[in-house]
């Protein structure tokens, strides 16, 4: 069970603060990913603040998962026993499935443990939370509470043990002794309950306090009343446990997993060369032997191969880079880079580019739902949109595709081995057969058979002293005078007596 229910006032934000983001994932997704590696039956998670919103993003990252709406009575116990309705709904929807009668929603229950996480607190693992269900399963508990110590536990509520180690209260801070105060073991807020302990607790729960709510932890000492066990497992470490409030800890919580990230990817064979300025979201698959340069970003599902070199200065989402492939300083979204493929420096792949094996995008080129064929070059200042490049073409310095007439989008399909000229323009939608050449500066507006060449056969004109003419005064004019001043000066020694050679001399 995942509480998601809160404001998150703190925040300051229109947005949810479980839907807010580190590594790729929201907070939520978070809680649910290591929530799914305990291979639950079941998961529900409970919300009402922006109810629609939080709902549309389960149904995204978990759509098998129960969404348990709280009523509006305020507390977490209020939340949990939503929570606990949900699931015992569904287990009797499900015995009249299985042909138990109409009568099964007398016995029909959720039975077993029951884990109680939430949704704000990301660096709560899977194996930590299977680590709290062993310690309960293992101390015959009816509740076992995740606990964490810290150096300064003011503000937070402090667990309370007795000589054999069973925990025999959570005191609040401000009700709490001067001895309690001292205990530096504070409640993470995440519990596994029996279920039977938990029903029978939430229907005792009330809300006689300062805060009008009804308060989980007041299960501990029903529990307790009623002869049942609590313990309570340490997390290794206090920061595992801590939870979002506000937009400083949003950060410092997502530099504490990216860390983590990172540190794992490089125990595993990559070489980040420096993880202070490189960041991996969750999602991310990194290769045996793949390098990574200062100023990379890693987002999404991004894939890059074995052997690999990314960065520096590069940003890829969803981006696959093949094995052995470089790419320098780029911004890539949603494209295929292919094996040993050459990408940058200064380039943009925009979604539905695909590099071929050994393919080259070089400096200052955009590309865009292109297809750029294995061994095919477009090397400088170049735009290729809704294209097609065949192996071993080459595409020359500051070519553009133009794909649109104002109203639709057109595709060039470009052949193999062709070599395009430099400063072409080719109007789409256009064909260019295998082996066909162009002219610099060629404008092609119609199809080029194979083999062909095209130009635009228009012969260059020289205007002679356009301007002296018609740019008086210049310092071009002044230029080109002295060279034709000089040039006069020349044709006259030349048009002299023939034997003349010096002043003088002849």
């Amino acid at each position: 069970m995942i509480l998601a229910a809160g404001a998150g006032t703190r925040m300051k934000s229109a947005t949810p603060k479980v839907l807010h983001r580190i590594a790729g994932r929201s907070l939520l997704h978070h809680a649910i990913v290591a929530a799914h590696e305990l291979e639950p039956q079941r998961t529900v998670v409970v919300v009402r603040h922006e109810r629609d919103a939080v709902a549309s993003h389960i149904a995204e990252v978990a759509p098998d998962a129960l969404i348990a709406d709280q009523d509006d009575v305020p507390g977490t116990g209020r939340a949990v026993w939503c929570g606990m309705s949900a699931l015992d709904a569904t287990a009797v929807a499900a015995a009249v499935a299985a042909g138990a009668g109409d009568r099964a929603h007398l016995d029909a229950h959720v039975t077993g443990a029951v884990v109680v996480t939430s949704g704000d607190v990301p660096l709560v693992s899977g194996e930590l939370l299977g680590s709290l269900v062993d310690a309960h399963s293992s101390g015959g508990n009816a509740v076992t509470l995740l606990t964490a110590k810290v150096p300064d536990p003011t503000g937070y509520g402090r667990i309370v043990r007795e000589s054999s180690g069973d925990v025999t209260a959570i005191v609040e801070h401000r009700d709490a002794t001067d001895a309690q105060r001292a205990i530096d073991e504070i409640n993470a807020g995440i519990y596994v309950f029996d279920a039977a302990v938990l029903r029978d607790a939430l229907s005792l729960l009330g809300r006689d306090n300062s805060q009008g709510e009804m308060y989980l932890t007041d299960v501990i000492e029903i529990a307790r009343e009623a002869g049942g066990r609590v313990g309570a497992l340490v997390a290794p470490e206090a920061q595992d446990v801590e939870g979002v409030n506000d937009r400083v800890q949003l950060a410092t919580i997502g530099a504490a997993l990216n860390r983590r990230i990172v540190e794992a990817w490089m125990r595993s064979g990559v070489t980040v060369v420096d993880p202070a300025t490189t960041w991996i979201d969750a999602d991310v698959t990194l290769g045996d032997d793949a390098t990574i340069l200062p100023g990379v970003q890693l987002h999404g599902d991004t894939t890059i191969g074995p052997g690999a070199t990314v960065g520096p200065d590069s940003t890829l989402t969803g981006v696959t880079v093949g094995a052995g492939a470089t790419v320098t300083r780029v911004h890539g979204v949603d494209a295929v880079i292919g094996d040993r493929a050459t990408i940058g420096p200064f380039t943009y792949l925009r979604p539905g580019t695909v590099v071929g094996v050994k393919g080259k995008v070089g400096g200052f080129v955009e590309t865009k739902n292109a297809k750029i064929g294995d061994g095919a070059k477009v090397p400088h200042l170049s735009y290729v949109g809704d294209a097609e490049i065949g192996e071993g073409t080459n595409v020359g310095a500051g070519t553009i595709f133009v794909n649109y007439d104002g109203v639709h989008k057109h595709r060039t399909v470009v052949g193999a081995q062709v070599r395009i000229g430099s400063d072409n323009t080719l109007i789409a939608p256009v064909t260019l057969g295998d082996g066909a050449y162009t002219g610099a500066g060629t404008t092609v507006r119609h199809d080029v058979p194979s083999g062909a060449l095209a130009i635009n056969s228009s012969p260059q004109q020289n205007v002679e002293g356009w301007v002296e003419r018609r740019r008086p005064g210049t310092p071009s004019a002044e230029a080109a005078e002295r060279v034709r001043r000089a040039a006069g000066s020349h044709e006259g020694l030349s048009s002299g007596p023939q034997g003349l050679t010096h002043e003088g001399e002849s």
